[in-house]
């Protein structure tokens, strides 16, 4: 397997809230994790910092020889830690008041592939040379084409399509949504909403079954991005099983 992951700025931001990480264990097992942090003075990059640090740390000291049962309860656990570690952090720093991050993170196992979601960072995989999304966005628009109110294209030009329904720090309680996907994949991919708001699915595609390394196809989708505007910050998290057609 290879992996790699890159965040970078934009080219209309003056800082970035993006926190990416990916971790592997000695039993070879991974977790592929992007946060995506909101809220003004820099509060937004503490948010995705503690769940992001929280995460590496944790799934290094407990994640180990786990059934898919305990791996989904450890999810359920963590994202709840973090919801109150960034709720803690306001009580003691209340310029950080109304901070809050999304979450998308994969773990891989030799016996099983979970996505866990909270927001709208994104969470890929290819399968039989297609990209399918994983994960559904908990934004307003998305609601409004879920209850057959908006269509896809509608909802796309939306004036409010980046509102979210549910962030970590936004409320108590939190509930994340965990996707148990089929271990048939070749590729795993995780991205901010800095991606996809600037590529669709069919470009992102085309990168991810191109030529080159793990790192240059990184690269080339963060340079697309920012090419195309690069209105937000823009992370990816890219893990490789396996080539298509390649013996499993």
């Amino acid at each position: 397997m290879k992996s790699f992951y890159l965040t970078d700025a934009g080219k209309v931001r003056d800082h970035n809230e993006d926190s990416v990480i990916i971790v592997k264990t000695s039993e070879d097992d991974y977790l592929l994790a992007i946060a995506d942090g909101m809220g003004g003075h820099s509060a937004g990059e503490v948010a995705s910092s503690i769940a992001i640090g929280y995460l590496g740390r944790h799934f290094k000291e407990t994640f180990i020889n786990m059934s898919k049962i305990d791996a989904v309860n450890w999810i359920r656990d963590s994202v709840d830690e973090i919801n109150t570690l960034i709720f803690q952090h306001e009580k003691t720093h209340p310029e950080s008041k109304g901070m809050g991050t999304t979450l998308v993170l994969a773990i891989l196992t030799k016996d099983y592939l979970l996505f866990g979601n909270v927001g709208d960072s994104s969470g890929f995989v290819i399968r039989d040379d297609k990209l399918h999304k994983v994960t559904y966005d908990h934004t307003l628009v998305n609601l409004l084409v879920s209850a057959g109110e908006l269509t896809k294209e509608e909802a796309s030009v939306h004036p409010k399509k980046n509102v979210l329904m549910k962030a970590l720090g936004a409320a108590l309680e939190v509930d994340v949504d965990i996707f148990d996907c089929d271990m048939d994949v070749s590729q795993i991919l995780l991205s901010s909403d800095g991606l996809t708001n600037m590529l669709e699915k069919d470009q992102i595609e085309r990168v991810l079954l191109g030529d080159g390394t793990v790192e240059d196809k990184v690269v080339k989708l963060i340079r697309k991005a920012n090419n195309r505007g690069g209105t937000d910050n823009i992370s990816v998290a890219y893990l490789v099983r396996f080539e298509e057609g390649e013996v499993k």
